[in-house]
């Protein structure tokens, strides 16, 4: 009978979760997980069947990090633009799970509104509080949101690459800025 493992499966995700926020994804070897955890490369291939099934797990609990501030943002009694501050606030505090879940190329090419609903989870919630807030119909809120979130993924994309800083204040007032500039092409093209 092999020995039991020391290491629990979530205890091994977290060590590979640490690694990617520090180093990225390409730093998750089998070999570095051991080296971090003390042991040999063993462990990890005890409890999963191989590199790619742990990867999606870290990628997962990336994913369950980002969710966190999506439901801070949520929360706010403005929450698109909360959502919005969020995603940059993710993306400046954690530049490595952003660039691994928001700018790593994907296999599947999908247009602007096909790719939203496909990379967040909380697409619809976010949805939901776009038409709440501003009044809109579900297409419009669909063009609204789209249109900001490539905004917000811009300055997060700058933020996470580390070629510019905002303040949260210039953030803020930016975002304010295209979305009112956004709302107001909407009214006027229903007239």
């Amino acid at each position: 009978m092999p020995p039991k493992c020391k290491f629990t499966k979530e205890e091994i995700i977290e060590a590979a979760l640490e690694m990617v926020k520090a180093d990225g994804i390409e730093a998750v070897t089998a070999r570095a997980l051991g080296a971090k955890l003390g042991t040999s490369s063993k462990p990890v291939f005890g409890l999963f069947q191989n590199m790619d099934e742990l990867l999606q797990q870290v990628i997962r609990a990336a994913r369950d990090e980002y969710n966190k501030y999506i439901k801070i943002g949520l929360a706010q009694e403005s929450a698109f633009k909360g959502v919005g501050l969020q995603y940059i606030l993710f993306a400046k505090n954690e530049p490595k799970l952003f660039q691994l879940l928001f700018m790593t190329q994907q296999n599947e090419k999908m247009d602007a509104a096909g790719t939203l609903p496909m990379i967040d989870d909380n697409y619809r919630q976010i949805l939901l509080s776009v038409q709440k807030m501003y009044g809109l119909d579900e297409d419009d809120s669909k063009r609204l949101y789209r249109h900001l979130w490539i905004y917000t993924h811009g300055i997060g994309a700058l933020l996470a690459t580390g070629v510019c800083c905002f303040s949260e204040q210039e953030i803020g007032g930016m975002m304010t800025e295209v979305c009112q500039g956004l709302l107001l092409r909407m009214k006027e093209s229903r007239l």
